[in-house]
């Protein structure tokens, strides 16, 4: 997590002047909250913290978003093999992502109309390559929980430890309320790509629009932009699953009673 948190500073030069103190201070207070969240008996709101691969996926999402778009800014300053193989496979991504009602056509249209042309074909090359590996993700798990089958491949699940913000003696059917929430998640989890931009953009007639020229700026929003939804879809698609594995069990356990003969 300090290494997620470090890197556009790490790789980009041009930092504030106190940036660096404060890169390193918020390194340092997020490994604190995963070290302790992890190694506590207790859980306090890290979601399925003992129902892997749920958040090594979610965190090699963020990480891969960060890197790879910290790498592609770099290209305009110190240019390399690297940073030019990126950036070309980042402008084919964005530009085959951008077309009309998309969302990285919606990220671009929420610039200001000040933008440079630059500044325009960065975003879209970020908004691109971040949505294509949100994309790539949400169908990786969908792989792990309906062909590997997550999460009963690795024993059984605990519904206190792995959903803490869930309280299943809230009242109401488990159940119901597991694939109510799921169906939220999964519909925010498509809504928001298109109404984030679209909610920037009505603010900006509120206040000082957002700005991109500055790449730690764009590569932190883009990368929130990005994931938040796919974090929300992958929410949704685990929930779901395990209102499916409880209601299952229900049926095993009734058909079991009934068949028990009586005296």
């Amino acid at each position: 997590m300090a290494i997620l948190v470090a890197t556009p500073s790490l790789l980009l030069p041009g930092r504030a002047a106190n940036a660096a103190e404060i890169v390193t201070l918020v390194a340092i207070l997020v490994s604190l909250l995963s070290f302790v969240e992890y190694y506590t008996e207790y859980p306090s709101f890290v979601e399925f913290r003992d129902a892997p691969p749920v958040n090594r996926m979610r965190f090699a999402a963020l990480f891969l978003m960060i890197l790879v778009l910290s790498i592609i800014s770099k290209h305009k300053i110190e240019p390399t093999n690297l940073t030019a193989m990126l950036f070309g496979i980042g402008s084919l991504i964005g530009q085959g992502l951008d077309f009309p009602y998309s969302p990285v056509r919606l990220v671009i249209l929420m610039l200001p109309d000040t933008a440079s042309a630059m500044t325009i074909d960065a975003v879209r090359i970020a908004a691109g390559v971040t949505y294509m590996i949100a994309l790539i993700t949400v169908v990786m798990f969908v792989f792990v929980v309906r062909v590997l089958g997550w999460p009963t491949s690795r024993g059984a699940f605990n519904v206190w430890i792995n959903l803490p913000l869930f309280d299943p003696t809230a009242g109401g059917d488990v159940v119901f309320r597991l694939r109510r929430e799921s169906q939220i998640n999964i519909c925010l989890g498509v809504l928001l790509p298109f109404a984030i931009p679209a909610v920037v953009k009505f603010a900006a007639n509120l206040i000082d629009p957002i700005t991109m020229n500055n790449p730690h700026t764009m590569i932190w929003a883009i990368s929130a932009w990005a994931f938040l939804p796919a974090n929300m879809a992958m929410r949704g698609i685990a929930m779901m699953r395990i209102a499916d594995l409880i209601e299952e069990k229900r049926r095993r356990t009734y058909a079991n009673a009934e068949a028990i003969p009586t005296a």
